[in-house]
Parts: structure tokens; sequence; C-alpha cells
């Protein structure tokens, strides 16, 4: 194992790399935490697939298992592993005999910085996961959260202390959407935006509806420990906004609602959806679930619209969207003291006006 650890030394500096993202599964666990205790200073990230755990555990259990004797000394090895400071990922499936979760979190506590264990399938039982999983850890920008039961991956904009801002997407985008609005509001601001459950990078867990929307958002708020922010909704985005600053006053200081489906009975349903050919950044069944109760919608959710305690700015697109307008202006006479304009740019008014768009937050105070 140490001559295995040698040649990995040996492929880095051939490579030229001053530190490498180290991804192991399986029994090359155990090669990777020892590479990983011989040469902190050389691993940017660990991930640990499913991984062998005899590199930390139980020295007497390597005869037992085939090892040599002395293969491992995992009393040298954790005390190696303390000056490690790059993050790690242990990836457990539920059903996997080794290691399982539990034991999985057990190895991950090995470890003195960032490191966290997951149950994640491994990408031949779900690829998605395991692709989106990975691909938010190794992101330094990427961040993430549980919020009702669903691991949300978020971004994050502007100073720590500055007063925060909450900006929640449409169906089928991702926190990343608000990249350009965000960017500006982190002069003055501290901005998130989070990915829902089904998008993006955060998990997909195949039941979807604006009301498990509204609730990730308070579970993310609350999360992050804000006791009222300025949330910021598009479209899907919007409704679990308005929704949320219904149930939960406390947690909305002020609102701004761009573009939102009404919560009113369509005169004519929706046609049935159409999944485009491809590889989609989202899941398929937030469509359906979503179409589902945009063409009959709980009464209960016009009516909490009056329940709205925070100063609320609604934004609409103008004859170019597809959302009639004259049912925006009535979702805005529900909400108690809203304000609604018009900034004529169609559904996507935050990505085809931005300035427009800003100017707007700036003249309602964020």
């Amino acid at each position: 194992w140490y001559r295995q650890t040698d040649d990995i030394e040996a492929l880095r500096e051939h490579l030229g790399l001053d530190r490498v993202h180290l991804l192991a599964h399986s029994a090359s666990g155990n090669l990777a935490t020892l590479y990983a205790a011989r040469h902190p200073a050389r691993v940017r990230s660990l991930t640990l697939i499913a991984p062998g755990s005899r590199a930390g555990d139980d020295p007497d259990r390597d005869l037992a298992d085939g090892h040599p004797d002395g293969a491992f000394d995992p009393a040298a090895t954790r005390a190696a592993l303390a000056v490690l400071q790059a993050p790690v990922l242990v990836l457990a499936a539920p059903y996997d005999g080794g290691p399982r979760p539990a034991n999985a979190a057990e190895l991950a506590g090995i470890f003195p910085y960032d490191a966290k264990a997951d149950a994640h399938h491994p990408w031949l039982d779900d690829s998605g996961a395991f692709v989106r999983t990975v691909r938010a850890f190794l992101d330094p920008d990427i961040l993430g959260l549980d919020a009702d039961g669903v691991r949300l991956a978020y971004r994050t904009w502007g100073e720590e202390s500055a007063p925060p801002v909450v900006l929640a997407h449409g169906r089928g985008d991702s926190g990343a959407d608000w990249a350009l609005i965000a960017e500006r509001l982190a002069a003055t601001r501290r901005v998130y935006a989070p990915d829902f459950g089904g998008h993006g990078l955060s998990d997909w867990p195949g039941e979807y509806g604006f009301e498990q929307f509204r609730n990730q958002l308070s579970a993310f708020i609350r999360g992050l420990g804000l006791d009222g922010v300025d949330v910021i909704g598009h479209s899907m985005g919007a409704v679990a906004a308005f929704l949320l600053a219904a149930d939960e006053p406390e947690l909305v200081d002020r609102l701004v609602i761009e573009e939102p489906p009404p919560p009113f009975p369509l005169d004519t349903p929706r046609p049935p959806a159409r999944r485009e050919e491809g590889e989609l950044g989202f899941d398929w069944p937030v469509v359906l679930s979503i179409e589902a109760e945009l063409n009959a919608p709980d009464p209960a959710w016009s009516e909490r619209l009056a329940a709205i305690e925070a100063p609320t700015l609604v934004i609409a697109g103008g004859p170019g969207s597809h959302i009639p307008q004259e049912r925006l202006a009535r979702l805005a006479g529900r909400i108690p003291g809203a304000r609604l304009i018009t900034i004529e740019a169609g559904h996507l008014i935050h990505e085809t006006r931005p300035e427009e768009f800003l100017a707007a937050l700036n003249d309602f105070g964020i």
C-alpha cells in the first residue's frame, strides 16, 4: 500500500500539479486515505466512494481480511490526518455492505476538516445523484444545506455581515440563473441563491409541488440561522416566496415576486407538457407536478395572499409574457398594500432587462 501511495505521488509530480483532487472507490479508499495521511499538503479534496476503511480501522482486522500484518497503522494514520485541511466527502449506498452509512459516518469522523458523510447511491445505481453530489462538492462556490429533508446546493455573494437577501429561481432554472443580479446586489447585500429540489446540483427527490418548495425555502432560511430576509422570487420561486410570506411572516422582511403564475383556476387548462430531447438540468417530474397544480390550484393559496404582511412588489413582464397580465393585477390586488409595476420584457425580466429590474429593486428599498 505504501508503494502504491508512492505511485500516486510520482504521478502528481509527473503531471506538474501542486495539489490534486483525489477520488477513490472501494478498496482504493484505503490507498487514498493513506496518501492523504502521508501527503496532506498535496490534497486539494478527498472523495471516498463506498470506501474501504482499514487505513483508520482496527489493526487486528488486517490478517483476518488477508492484509499483511502491519499493512495499516490506524493510530499513525489518524494522527497524520490531524493536519489535513482538505475537504472530505464520503459516499455510501444505503444497501451496500461495506461500508454501510453508519460506518461511512464513523469514517468521516476521523477527518478534522469539513468532512461529511452522505448516503447517495454510487454512480451505477443513480448516476445523476452521484454526479450532482460530487460536482457540488468539488465546486468551491457551491455550498450545501439540508432543508426539509432535501440537500440544497446554494451560492452566495457579498459580505456575510451585510443584510441578507434570498433569490428563488423559476422552474427549470437554478440559483446560477441569478448570477448577474446577485453580483450587483452583493455591493451592499449578502445574497443567497439556492437550487430548489429537483433542480441544478440539489437533490432530486422525485416529488414536487409549490408547498414542497415553500417548505424548502423556509428550511433554507432557518437553516442559515437568519431571523428575517428580503426574498425575491421568479415564476415558480415567486409562488414559493409568497406562500412563505403568508405562512411565516416573521421570515420575510420584504417580498419581490417577478411574474408569479397567479393561483387562480385557468379558464383553459394547460395542455400536457412534452419533454425536451436530451439531458435536462432539472428533474422532469417537476414540470408535470407544477403543471397539474397550475391547472387546479389549491383554493387556499389565493386566500392566503391576504395574509401577507411584508411590503410587496409585484413585477409584471407586459404583453410579451405568457402569463395574462390582468391575472397578475388581480393577484397584486389581493396582497395588502402591494405595488405592481410593469417592465415590458416578457417573462424573464431579470435576464432580459437587468438594469430596469435592479432599478425597481432599488426604488423598493433592496
